[in-house]
């Protein structure tokens, strides 16, 4: 079965570092509570708010180990007014047998804000 695993987080500036870092920390959290093998990924979208161009998020998931052959593309969100700023958002499209409400997507920073409905434990 194919499923979307959904993540986004925010970053302070718009430098590659900040973009490099942030991506990193929300890729290793979708992997790790999903339990991801790259051999299962279809292919991931990386989307990023009209304000982010300091670097490409795609380049950290290219240069992990054993991920190098999954398709990965970079994208930019439609610049709605009001939209929460400097956001990058993930959708990995992966085959599993899990079940769509055991599927753990990851929100980070200000980006919890974009889905208190799967937060309704935690402070938004």
């Amino acid at each position: 079965m194919v499923r979307g695993v959904r993540g986004a987080t925010t970053i302070s500036h718009n430098t590659e570092q900040e973009i490099m870092e942030a991506t990193t920390e929300l890729a290793n959290e979708l992997i790790e509570k999903n339990q991801i093998d790259p051999e299962s990924v279809a292919h991931i979208l990386i989307t990023v708010t009209e304000d982010i161009n300091a670097g490409f998020p795609a380049k950290v998931l290219r240069e992990r180990s054993g991920w190098e052959y999954v398709p990965v593309v970079c994208a930019q969100e439609i610049p709605v007014p009001g939209s929460l700023p400097l956001c990058i958002r993930v959708l990995m499209t992966v085959n599993t047998d899990v079940r769509q409400d055991q599927i753990v997507h990851v929100y980070q920073g200000e980006a919890i804000k974009l889905r208190p409905d799967l937060f309704k434990d935690k402070q938004v």
